[in-house]
């Protein structure tokens, strides 16, 4: 179905079951100081309607007049449309349609002010056009038997559920996904959190397999002021760098071959890492490389407080459902929670670039890669993730 329809005046909301926005994981101390203001690299492209991908236009009279009252409002940018959520406490949430691309999540601080969490920079893509990478996005392939692997790239707005007052939910749908197959992604910001949550429902007669994550990048000072709190005891795999479609990698990194895994987008699932010489990797029926490379790649996390001043992409296999990522050079922090997902991506660009610069970031990944889930026919599967504010 055409977007065009998804998004014109005859265009019915599908209906949906209310989903409770609170969440009871704990979270680990942090160091309530006053906080650094930080400047973002200056943009050198104008802003674009959303990477290369030829959007069509949204109806943005049509969703203002639809789902008005629950502190979302729409903004025209080219062919794509910026959902705007915003919380009578200050915090906000931007989303941009139809990429599902989230580019902004400004917190409510213990000083009165927000401060933005997410990292975005506006890049020239291969064409010569700009394009927005960085922020949050669903990053997936799906496999089943005798098709052509398949990601989600384009989303249509399903429902919003909530007011500015206490949270607001927005529920997005895949237009890529296969038939019989769904796959719903539902952002809910809250005072203090910004959930992301993915639910893929298989009503094939086969079996489907999915990899892939939800991809944040976190804004820091610098890596170097930069600390994760809580992973001591977590077994973890090296692994080079995961490319999104929305990635942001530093050039010196990608030229050196450590932003070697796999690039995501129309592209599908072409296996999922590369190894250390370049070469693709096979892997074996339960998605995991060969057992003598994961021996030689295996670790345990042995700092309870480990700075992540040096490049470094991992995936932690036992790390618990919740952590913090700590920035002293900022003096706030955000604790990051998951459920449902089993694995736990990390990657620091490291403290070798420009300081309070476009690379000034910490990817965190709620992962399916080592391991996919497989969905056998009538089931389904829900996994998210919360960035958590604790500096009220």
């Amino acid at each position: 179905m055409a977007l065009s329809s998804l998004f014109s005046p005859s265009f019915t909301t599908i209906p949906s079951t209310s989903l409770s926005t609170k969440h009871s994981f704990s979270f680990h101390p942090y160091l309530h100081s006053r906080s650094l203001q930080y400047t973002n690299k200056k943009r050198e492209f104008p802003l674009p309607s959303v990477a290369s991908i030829p959007y069509q236009p949204i109806n943005v009279d049509y969703l203002e007049e639809e789902f008005s009252g629950h502190g979302v409002t729409f903004e025209r940018l080219s062919d794509s449309c910026v959902a705007k959520m915003r919380l009578e406490n200050g915090s906000t949430a931007t989303l941009m349609l139809p990429s599902g691309l989230i580019t902004s999540y400004k917190a409510r601080m213990w000083h009165g002010g927000t401060v933005e969490l997410l990292q975005t920079s506006v890049l020239q893509g291969e064409d010569g056009s700009a394009a927005i990478r960085g922020g949050v996005s669903p990053a997936f392939a799906f496999d089943s038997d005798g098709e052509i692997s398949w990601s989600p790239s384009t989303w249509a707005l399903k429902d919003i559920r909530g007011d500015s007052r206490d949270s607001i939910q927005v529920e997005i749908v895949s237009t890529d996904a296969k038939d019989m197959v769904e796959i719903r992604y539902i952002l809910s910001l809250s005072q203090e959190t910004l959930s992301s949550e993915l639910i893929v429902s298989n009503s094939k007669s086969s079996s489907i397999q999915m990899r892939g994550c939800i991809i944040s990048h976190l804004t820091v000072s610098t890596p170097e002021a930069t600390y994760a709190y809580g992973l001591e005891g977590s077994d973890f795999f090296t692994r080079p760098m995961f490319l999104s479609t929305f990635g942001i990698v530093p050039p010196d990194l990608r030229e050196s071959g450590f932003g070697s895994g796999q690039l995501w987008g129309n592209m599908g699932f072409k296996g999922f890492f590369t190894g250390r010489d370049g070469r693709n990797q096979k892997n074996g029926d339960d998605g995991r490389d060969s057992l003598q490379e994961i021996e030689e790649m295996e670790g345990e996390e042995n700092d309870n407080y480990k700075n992540l001043t040096e490049q470094m992409s991992r995936i932690y296999t036992s790390a618990p459902r919740d952590f913090t990522i700590i920035d002293r050079g900022r003096r706030n922090s955000v604790a990051v929670g998951r459920e449902g997902f089993e694995e736990l991506y990390i990657f620091s660009p490291g403290s070798s670039h420009e300081m309070y610069g476009m690379y000034s970031f910490i990817c965190v990944g709620q992962a399916v890669m080592l391991k996919p889930v497989i969905l056998n026919p009538g089931e389904a599967w829900t996994g998210s993730q919360h960035l958590h504010n604790p500096n009220l």
